[in-house]
């Protein structure tokens, strides 16, 4: 059996319980076949030195985590430079918050460099590999420049962007053109794929020659949409829990004559937090019987508060959730419960199904999980509903959901007031539906689909 070799920006531990997708799909594929897990350690060097430490490795039952540092330069470069204030915001479409500072592709190329030669050793010659995300994106073509021909695939967590916007990146041409070095590109949805396409035609001159297959710059690569999932059972598994249980009895106790909707979001300008507190409050103001009975929890997560634009953020949300309750709160009534930290994971699902609305309204998203973990941790017989924004990965998934325009706060707020107006039965029925695909498109298929697929692509290649 062929070894998996993974490779991602951070690790985890597939011994330990994992909160993402990802530590989730990869842990198992690992631990049941044996395998590699390579990628930064977290630890930036501060004393100058060139980033060319050893390799760190250590067991974790059948799997080989394997993790460099990092020097202060090259993290900076790489790390906070290109991958955060150039790919993730342009990925996101916000070209206005992208710094195309021209030093940040030296250290991105330089540490993609770095992982390949160390990566290349631990090798051997039947090994699947898969790459993952917008911190990688070179890598692949920079094995292959050390003569790697194993198996090669990569997945993108985060959407494409269109082609005109990818085109703003100053070195989107090779950014590109590195990602034809793949037998297999993953994406989170449909729409991605179709960028890709566009982009494929558009500027790289190419053409989709057959089933999923695209040339370019003299070379084929096969392209898919592999929309990610949870992992149902273990979530649902969690409601049993004792945090999960005393999270539930506590929202249902504190806010027995309210309705709940919530909110659970990294505090990222990409979340469209400050658009749905505006729609909120849109629904106060036009639907006054929602006053003293509906509680929106909002849960921001911290997340890079070093970087301006996460503090202006910051600072817009609580100014807008102060506004909010002095304009509308009462002695025993505030509108909005905002809070600034993490909430533990065991305790999620039961604050999920304690609440009537789960508010998933992203300006741009590439898949969105919170989304199908709301719809998981539902009571079948008494579900809320979920409100999903279009411009979430998920919703080409979650039909059943009400899908809304962020940017339209006017109009969010009405599809507010239509869920917390909706009949039991159509709660239901939705409920229904979404679940079914929430579990059939699961975590573990998504896993299997992909390096399925990977092993196909490159047979044909």
């Amino acid at each position: 059996m062929s070894r998996l070799v993974v490779i991602s920006n951070r690790i985890a531990d597939p011994r330990k319980p994992a909160a993402g997708g990802l530590a989730v799909a990869v842990g198992e594929s690992l631990q049941q076949s044996g395998g590699l897990w390579f990628g930064w350690s977290g630890t930036v060097v501060e004393d100058g030195s060139s980033g060319e430490g050893e390799v760190h490795r250590q067991q974790a039952g059948k799997v080989t985590l394997a993790t460099l540092d990092l020097s202060r330069e090259d993290h900076d470069s790489y790390y906070l430079g290109y991958s955060n204030d150039v790919l993730w915001p342009v990925f996101h479409d916000r070209l206005d918050l992208a710094n195309f500072e021209a030093s940040f592709i030296g250290g991105y190329r330089r540490v993609n460099q770095l992982f390949a030669r160390k990566l290349l050793p631990l090798l051997r010659p039947d090994d699947i590999i898969w790459i993952h995300d917008y911190h990688l994106i070179p890598l692949a073509a920079e094995l292959r420049a050390m003569g790697c021909q194993q198996r090669i695939g990569f997945f993108l967590h985060i959407p494409l962007p269109p082609h005109i916007i990818m085109a703003a990146i100053p070195q989107h041409e090779w950014l590109m053109r590195s990602l034809f070095s793949y037998d297999l590109i993953g994406f989170q949805a449909e729409q991605d794929v179709q960028h890709f396409e566009q982009y494929v035609r558009n500027e790289a001159r190419g053409q989709a020659i057959g089933r999923d297959l695209y040339r370019a710059y003299g070379q084929t690569v096969r392209c898919s949409a592999f929309p990610i999932g949870i992992d149902v059972d273990e979530f649902q598994s969690l409601l049993q829990g004792k945090e999960s249980r005393d999270m539930y009895e506590t929202m249902k106790r504190e806010y027995s004559s309210r309705r709940l909707l919530l909110g659970i979001d990294r505090l990222d300008y990409s979340k469209g937090i400050p658009h749905r507190v505006r729609a909120f409050r849109e629904l106060l103001a036009n639907y006054p019987e929602n006053r003293r009975s509906a509680t929106l929890i909002q849960i921001a997560s911290p997340t890079r508060e070093s970087v301006d634009a996460y503090a202006d953020i910051r600072r817009e949300l609580e100014s807008l959730c102060g506004a909010i309750n002095g304009d509308y709160g009462e002695l025993d009534w505030m509108p909005v419960r905002y809070i600034h930290r993490m909430v533990a994971r065991k305790r999620v699902p039961g604050l999920c199904r304690a609440t009537a609305v789960g508010l998933v309204t992203p300006l741009r998203d590439g898949m969105n999980l919170v989304a199908k973990e709301y719809v998981a941790a539902q009571n079948p017989e008494d579900p809320g509903v979920l409100v999903l924004s279009r411009f979430a990965g998920a919703a080409e998934q979650l039909k059943e959901a009400l899908l809304v325009n962020p940017y339209d706060t006017h109009g969010t707020g009405e599809t507010i007031q239509q869920a917390l107006r909706m009949p039991l039965k159509e709660r239901k029925d939705r409920h229904q539906a979404l679940l079914e695909r929430v579990r059939k498109n699961d975590v573990h298929w998504w896993r299997r689909a992909f390096l399925d697929a990977l092993k196909e692509a490159a047979s044909e290649r």
